[in-house]
């Protein structure tokens, strides 16, 4: 049986994809990588699965509603950086402030995954939009480049979405489920 890969994220604001979607048209006639991530596909990962059963994912959907009990919070996108090797990086990325309301968020939902049976992720959690991935070139200093991208930009953190993925789709995320943060005590609105 081939299951279906998921994972759980933070969506993006229409404005912030608009401006990672411009970013990327001006480093893509620079860098030289084999996959942009779409427009649409833009997102903060939580927590990747892998492949999951149906009955999985009716359990992680049940256990996700904790996250609704957190209040919704703003978090500021960042310059950009890389993964990997400088002069060949793997990854270019968005950073995203690693403030305590989002690593209380990641905690929640690694707990709500592990309750429904996934494996708790070893890795330290790096908050990050990934813009590129899959260098296909020689050697070159891409910070030259990256330093023409930067600001701080605001936005609202309100909803922890549940993707799956669609590897032959462009773009390839498609949303199973949506859960609302709370917005007691919040003095914004979308």
């Amino acid at each position: 049986m081939n299951l279906s890969h998921y994972f759980i994220a933070i969506p993006l604001p229409r404005f912030l994809k608009r401006l990672f979607a411009e970013w990327q048209s001006g480093l893509q006639k620079y860098l030289p990588y084999k996959q942009w991530t779409h427009q649409e596909d833009f997102h903060i990962t939580l927590k990747f699965l892998g492949p999951v059963s149906q009955m999985q994912l009716y359990k992680l959907l049940d256990s996700l509603h904790a996250v609704e009990g957190i209040p919704a919070f703003r978090v500021h996108a960042q310059d950009l950086g890389t993964f990997g090797n400088p002069v060949k990086p793997r990854v270019l990325w968005a950073g995203v402030e690693k403030k305590e309301e989002l690593l209380q968020l990641h905690h929640c939902v690694e707990g709500a995954a592990t309750e429904a049976g996934f494996q708790r992720d070893s890795r330290t959690f790096a908050p990050h939009i990934t813009l590129a991935k899959k260098w296909n070139g020689g050697k070159m200093n891409v910070n030259s480049w990256l330093e023409q991208y930067s600001g701080q930009h605001i936005f609202n953190v309100d909803q922890v979405v549940v993707y799956k993925i669609f590897p032959g789709r462009t773009p390839k995320y498609t949303a199973v489920e949506t859960f609302d943060l709370s917005r007691r005590g919040t003095e914004w609105h979308s």
